[in-house]
């Protein structure tokens, strides 16, 4: 049995798209050819590889499908930098990556465009929460992921990059409407609170520290790191933020600690684990970068 590279990289395009017809012409090629290729996958791998919802997606065989059309593109380009053909010759090679929230809109992007600088590379950032990141990389989507998760994904390795800090913090006027005798527990059970999303458990661990019951207080949702950054400093509800968004408010009085003690979120970097210079030049830059800003355990 053998998986024709052809149709691995039609389904693995359609996965990117998320439609046949988007599929179709960034192939260039007709949306009945690509159906053509996925059904004559199927029927060689006797495994369905392909939901056919909006936006498709891969099944557990698919999947496995698209890792090795990502893997292959990676080695072709590879193989044509030794051979000397030079990365300017042809096509960027498309790199996905997931990432949190926080590091995406903080640390992140800095060692990407490094990378974009030497190398003929564009990335396919896929967002989500830390603890979620991981399964990802198990599903083939991305290449590498920061993550919370220590313990290697089958076929990857991981590398710690330090820990994401976060403080509780509140601007002085709401402060003094919502907390004014302190943080107690009564007040910190009206208080309004802004969480990122429904995934988000940070507020609630430190809300459980301090006794209070996390589903307690109002909330608001605002799932955008800059944006929740945003909302809290504008006096929307107390929030935690880690010091890339709050030292220098901090530090001018436009924000005041909550006490308590911080929570510490670490980051590992998890990849394939496949040789490939671009691959191992990616993973440098952003363990470098993660190791310089980061908070050291």
């Amino acid at each position: 049995m053998r998986i024709p590279a052809e149709a691995a990289e039609t389904l693995a395009a359609i996965i990117d798209e998320g439609t046949l017809d988007a599929a179709a012409r960034r192939l260039r090629i007709t949306p009945s050819a690509v159906s053509q290729r996925i059904k004559a996958l199927e029927q060689a791998l006797g495994r369905v590889v392909l939901v056919r919802s909006k936006p498709a997606r891969a099944t557990e065989a698919g999947a496995a499908v698209v890792r090795l059309a990502r893997q292959l593109a990676l080695l072709e380009h590879d193989a044509l930098a030794d051979l000397g053909a030079g990365e300017d010759d042809g096509a960027p090679v498309s790199i996905p990556l997931a990432v949190n929230a926080d590091s995406l809109g903080t640390w992140f992007l800095a060692p990407l465009a490094r990378l974009a600088d030497r190398h003929a590379v564009v990335f396919d950032l896929h967002r989500d929460d830390q603890d979620f990141t991981a399964g990802l990389l198990e599903s083939g989507t991305v290449m590498g992921a920061v993550t919370s998760r220590a313990e290697p994904v089958a076929g990857c390795r991981s590398v710690p990059l330090g820990t994401m800090r976060y403080t509780a913090v509140a601007t002085p006027a709401f402060a003094a409407r919502w907390l004014p005798d302190g943080p107690t527990v009564t007040a910190l059970a009206t208080a309004p609170v802004v969480y990122f999303d429904r995934r988000d458990d940070l507020q609630a661990q430190w809300l459980a520290r301090r006794g209070v019951e996390g589903a307690a207080p109002p909330r608001h949702y605002v799932p955008a790191s800059h944006d929740f950054a945003t909302a809290v400093k504008l006096g929307l509800g107390w929030g935690l933020l880690p010091g890339f968004q709050s030292d220098e408010e901090l530090a001018d009085g436009r924000l005041i600690r909550l006490g308590g003690p911080p929570v510490d979120v670490p980051l590992h970097w998890q990849q394939w684990n496949l040789r490939s210079p671009l691959l191992d030049a990616v993973a440098d830059e952003i363990v470098a970068e993660g190791r310089a800003v980061l908070t050291r355990a």
